[in-house]
């Protein structure tokens, strides 16, 4: 079977630095991120905001391994990290109070992984 190959920098460099951390921390959420970037992003996850509304409790700290996008409302603070974000999300999220961060910097906060909810849908 062929093997897709990755061409984005950035997405390397995330998936190295997934990787590393997890066997650093023992922390295997890590890795299971690294292994969903690994896929085609035609296969990555694509959020709504009005989803993550739906099923995200308040002050949730959400992980999206794909791409988060504006289409709903949401009307409860959450922290949301995803590899990409519409501008549009991104202002919905920070006006209901929460804020869009990137996955660096969720590792730098919360380097087990514990508490965090992998939304894929």
């Amino acid at each position: 079977m062929h093997k897709l190959r990755k061409t984005n920098i950035n997405t390397i460099s995330l998936i190295d630095e997934l990787k590393a951390e997890s066997i650093k921390r023992n922390a295997p959420i890590w890795r299971d991120l690294a292994k969903r970037l690994e896929k085609s992003s035609q296969n990555w996850a694509e959020v709504n905001i009005s989803h993550i509304n739906k099923y995200a409790n308040k002050n949730d700290t959400i992980l999206i391994p794909g791409k988060l996008l504006g289409a709903g409302y949401i009307n409860k603070p959450v922290t949301i990290a995803a590899v990409q974000s519409s501008q549009n999300a991104a202002e919905k999220i920070n006006n209901a109070g929460g804020k869009v961060i990137s996955i660096p910097e969720l590792m730098k906060k919360n380097p087990k992984g514990t508490g965090i909810r992998i939304f894929n849908k």
